[in-house]
């Protein structure tokens, strides 16, 4: 390179010292040109001298700042070479640069994941590597930022290492996880470049192959440690761990072993990095962790970048021109290739300084522009050139690619020739062999001729006997039909005997548990009805109590009242006994002299002062009586807010959540609570006409807080009962009346707002719980007391008549048809048990319960009939009559539960009705005994025909039988899901929402009907009626049917 020797110092002195803005300048400058060299479209590798002018770069600055300030604005997007080499450029940065280069690419992770995802989203051979090379590139930074004990080079001394790794096995094995991760992304990228490229030696040293190459330096480097510090860690796992344990570990170490060993065997094999790196070879085997004393063995790979011969640099301006102060006169190009020439002389120089200035400046101008003319007509002929040399070398390359393909193509045809000569040969042989073969064969067919015979005879004999043995056979098998008929019967009876057993014992376990239930409801009613009759007793005496204090007061009130009334008429009679007195003295004095008038009018003067002061503690007294009459108000509308706030408080406390009521109940309050609003009414206007009594109202108040706080009770527990939506209203509806009924006693304590207190809203909350108790009462309470027998009547005589019809559709088809296997005959028997029954109260709740059993009663024989028709016709199921039986019999026994709710122990009816029940039962097992033997004869005639199938046909029928039988099982489960949604239905329409009660409860409640298995006949869950409440109706009788 051309230096300046011997610059005079009238040059130097126009170079003024750089600043510290022009050492920045001058450093971005620099940085600006490498980055740009490095960093290019050009399929070339890199530039070892730009890289590193980029790393001392960081290290001078601390930092990358400047490198990620010209990197974002490279168009990485554009070319994916260009995004190649920028990861490239990365790689060494992290690897050689400032310790402080990993926290400023940190920040830029997002800018390198969208670069790989965009790359890795279209299909170029360059941007697939891009997007394997970013995820390296993400995962080098992730894991040296959570362990910053490894710097980016990976280089640390094995003590450290021991440092990092711990003490806990667990913080081991995971740091083992994360560099099997971290060496997986290294040889994921070394098999993408591979993978590309041919295995040609003469490859290798093509630039667009070194441009794939380059990279892979940086990634043997990395793997070289990465493998040593895995086998130190697995040895280390391995003394603490059991072996079974790291399996997986081992099988993940030995194919990355495999995969590393691969890749420095083929890196080796280059060219390209044989003057660029030192590859060090594995071991043949990897190692022995189950052997502690293999460790010993192991030798750490070491990697040798061999000393670069000094590269020549480009040469440079060693005169900023553009950098120093400003001169009188600048150095112009023929001045500097005179100082560097060493020819400069006085003359010249004083032939350069005379001319003048802007002459200089335009002949500089006019130079540049020639120069720039000519340097675009050069950059386009080397452009030119660029692209000839382009195509010349993709022409090269196709025709080398075309002279692979023969050559490959030559090797396969020689290849199939070859195969070809070895078969002809084999098939010679084989045919002389065959000639010796052949020869024997003649010899052995003779004697196998003669063995044939033999066994010819033999056949038949055994086919003789096999005949007999199947007639045996089948003789054996009719026995064995009868010996099984017969035991099925005696199975059948014995079933039967069950049923009736079970039927027996679950009506004795259903007598148990109605008296169980019926002690416990009667010791439920009996605590709640004491804990009531204590809270009443306590409010009774408190409020007499409070009467007697009052009516104490009022009596001595009374009593001075009494005394200043007579007091007062004394007074008035004295006083018209001194005025008549007055005017006699006055007529008799009217002739004295005016001294003995004056002495007489002061005398009367001081009578009658006297008389107004008596007025005056009248007034008083009055007063005082007023104000006690307003003190007893207060106290007890004090008394009235305590009750009712304690009321309102039982809302929202949990322990009265197991506390329910009914809706009558609810009303009954709530009709009380509003006659007592309207007393209050009364006695507040009886009030306000004379102040001076307030025993009405107290005492209407008293009647009004205990029944307001009743109601507000009682709808709170009405709701426990009720719906969702109902019992929400019904809160809200007790909190307004709780609150309304609060402010219209606050208005009674304050003498301003006394007389314009007003209870409307406090009857329109009460008239809104009525309401609501109306609507949650069940539909068939809104019948009369006197309708509830004729409605039971019409159902009974329904019912009758459904069974009837019934009858007599059975008699029509027994007549008209015949029916197998005496099922009609089955089915009469149990249509003709269910007689109906007068057994029911006039003024009972549970008339609800026994007009749903009847119906369900009536529906069953019409639907039993309709099931029968339809198994005759062939167009039913057997199973339809099946259920219909069950149906029939758990109506049956619904009906003889819904009648033990009222009737005596010792009724006729209830027997009859019990025989009556246990006959249902007894025609329903039949039923259902015949129903299932005339199924199995039927199952039994479809035999299958097995004759003339293969084992091939047999296996596919077998396999579709599976599939079937799959099929049929999930539609079971389904059909199960849906019966038990069905019966929560059936449950919610019949009124049942009771969820929460006591484990006395019925034993549904307790265990609810399965889905998964159907219930034996008349199994029907019961269901605890409740029984009447003697004076508000609290409960109802639920029966519910399937």
């Amino acid at each position: 390179m051309n230096t300046i020797k011997n610059v005079p110092a009238r040059v130097l002195s126009r170079r003024g010292g750089h600043s510290l803005e022009a050492e920045r300048e001058q450093f971005d400058k620099i940085q600006a040109m490498s980055i740009s060299k490095a960093i290019n479209t050009l399929e070339a590798p890199l530039k070892e001298k730009h890289a590193r002018r980029i790393i001392l770069g960081t290290h001078h600055e601390k930092g990358a700042f400047t490198f990620w300030s010209y990197a974002i604005g490279l168009p990485l997007p554009s070319s994916a070479i260009l995004s190649w080499k920028f990861c490239h450029v990365l790689h060494k940065v992290l690897r050689d640069g400032h310790p402080n280069v990993l926290q400023d690419c940190q920040r830029y992770r997002s800018n390198i994941r969208e670069t790989g995802d965009l790359w890795g989203h279209l299909h170029d051979r360059y941007g697939q590597l891009v997007n394997i090379y970013t995820k390296l590139l993400l995962t080098k930074i992730s894991f040296h930022l959570k362990h910053p004990e490894f710097p980016p080079s990976l280089e640390v001394t094995d003590e450290v290492l021991e440092k990092a790794a711990g003490t806990d096995v667990n913080n081991i094995f995971q740091l083992t996880v994360e560099l099997f991760d971290y060496m997986d992304c290294e040889l994921k990228l070394s098999e993408s470049v591979f993978r590309q490229l041919s295995t040609s030696m003469a490859v290798s040293q093509m630039s667009a192959v070194q441009c794939r190459l380059a990279p892979l330096i940086q990634v043997i480097q990395d793997c070289s440690h990465l493998y040593h510090y895995t086998v130190k860690l697995m040895f280390k796992l391995h003394s603490c761990l059991p072996a079974d344990t790291l399996q997986g570990h081992r099988d993940r170490f030995h194919e990355q072993f495999r995969s590393l060993k691969s890749f420095f065997k083929r890196a080796s094999d280059m060219l390209y990095f044989k003057r660029l790196i030192q590859i060090p070879r594995l071991p043949e085997s990897p190692p022995n962790f189950l052997r502690a004393s293999a460790l010993a063995e192991h030798v750490k790979p070491v990697v040798v970048i061999p000393e670069e011969a000094p590269e020549d640099e480009e040469p440079e301006n060693l005169i900023e021109i553009s950098t120093a102060p400003t001169v009188e006169h600048p150095v112009t190009p023929f001045e500097l290739f005179c100082f560097g020439s060493g020819q400069y002389t006085g003359c010249v120089c004083r032939m350069i300084l005379s001319v003048p200035r802007d002459l200089q400046i335009d002949n500089l101008k006019k130079e540049i522009d020639l120069l720039r003319a000519e340097l675009e007509k050069i950059k386009l002929e080397a452009q030119r050139y660029i692209t000839q040399l382009k195509a010349q070398i993709n022409g090269l390359e196709a025709e080398v690619e075309e002279q692979r393909k023969q050559k490959q193509k030559a090797l396969v045809d020689n290849e199939q020739l070859r195969d070809e000569l070895e078969r002809l040969q084999k098939a010679k042989l084989e045919g002389d062999r065959s000639r010796g073969l052949y020869l024997e064969a003649e010899k052995k067919a003779s004697a196998t001729e003669m063995r044939y015979t033999k066994l010819k005879e033999k056949h038949s004999e055994l086919i003789n006997t096999h005949a007999e043995l199947l007639r045996k056979n089948a003789d054996t098998a009719r026995q064995l039909t009868v010996t099984q008929q017969s035991q099925e019967e005696v199975a059948r009876v014995k079933e039967q005997l069950a049923f009736q057993m079970e039927q027996a014992k679950r009506e004795s376990e259903m007598k148990l548990e109605d008296q169980t239930l019926q002690m416990e409801q009667v010791r439920r009613e009996l605590a709640s009805k004491k804990e009531e009759l204590a809270q009443l007793q306590h409010s009774l005496d408190h409020a007499k109590q409070v009467s007697s204090d009052l009516g104490c007061q009022l009596g001595a009130l009374q009593a001075e009242k009494e005394t200043l009334r007579r007091s007062v008429s004394e007074k008035e009679c004295e006083l018209v006994s001194l005025k008549g007195t007055v005017q006699e003295k006055e007529l008799l004095l009217s002739q004295e002299g005016r001294g003995a008038r004056l002495q007489g009018r002061a005398l009367l003067g001081g009578r009658l002062t006297k008389t107004a002061g008596g007025k005056s503690q009248e007034r008083t007294l009055q007063q005082k009586l007023l104000e006690d009459q307003l003190r007893m108000l207060h106290g007890t509308v004090r008394e009235a807010e305590s009750i009712i706030q304690d009321a309102v408080a039982k809302l929202d406390d949990p322990l009265h959540i197991r506390c329910t009521s009914s809706p009558d109940y609810l009303i009954s309050r709530a009709q009380a609570a509003l006659e007592s609003v309207n007393a209050v009414e009364n006695g507040h206007r009886c009030y306000l006409a004379n102040m001076a009594d307030a025993t009405g109202l107290v005492t209407a108040l008293a009647q009004f807080a205990h029944l307001t706080a009743d109601s507000i009770v009682n709808g709170s527990a009405t709701s426990h009962l009720a719906p969702t939506d109902h019992a929400d209203k019904l809160i809200e509806t007790c909190r307004n009346c709780g609150q309304q009924s609060l402010d219209y006693l606050s208005k009674l304590k304050d003498k301003q707002s006394l007389r314009q207190a007003d209870p409307a809203d406090v009857r329109k909350t009460l008239q809104g719980l009525l309401q609501l108790g109306q609507e949650l009462r069940p539909r068939s309470l809104d019948v009369r007391q006197e309708e509830l027998g004729d409605l039971v009547d019409k159902e009974m005589a329904s019912t009758s008549a459904a069974i009837e019809d019934a009858v007599r559709r059975i008699e029509s088809q027994v007549c008209g048809s015949v029916f197998p296997l005496n099922q009609v005959a089955r089915c009469f028997s149990l249509v003709s048990a269910t007689t109906p029954q007068e057994f029911y109260a006039k003024n009972s709740r549970w008339t609800e319960g026994l007009i749903s059993a009847s119906k369900a009663v009536g529906w069953g024989a019409t639907q039993l009939v309709e099931s029968a028709d339809r198994v005759v016709l062939h167009t039913g199921k057997y199973e339809e009559l099946i259920v219909c039986s069950h149906e029939i019999a758990a109506s049956t026994a619904q009906l003889v539960a819904a009648s033990k709710v009222k009737a005596e122990k010792s009724s006729k009816n209830l027997s009859k009705l019990q025989e009556c029940s246990r006959a249902v039962n007894e025609k329903a097992a039949n039923v259902v005994a015949s129903t299932k033997s005339g199924q199995e004869q039927v199952e039994d005639r479809d035999t299958m025909d097995f004759s003339g199938m293969s084992l091939i046909k047999l296996k596919k029928e077998e396999m579709e039988s599976q599939v079937k039988v799959l099929e049929l099982e999930k539609t079971l489960e389904n059909e199960r899901l849906r019966l038990g949604e069905l019966r929560r239905q059936h449950y919610a329409l019949a009124g049942i929402y009771d969820e929460n009660s006591d484990v006395g409860r019925s034993s549904a409640v307790r265990k609810p009907p399965g889905i998964l298995k159907k219930p034996p006949v008349a199994q029907k869950p019961g269901y605890g009626f409740k029984p009447e409440h003697e004076e508000d109706g609290v409960y109802q009788a639920h029966v519910v049917n399937f």
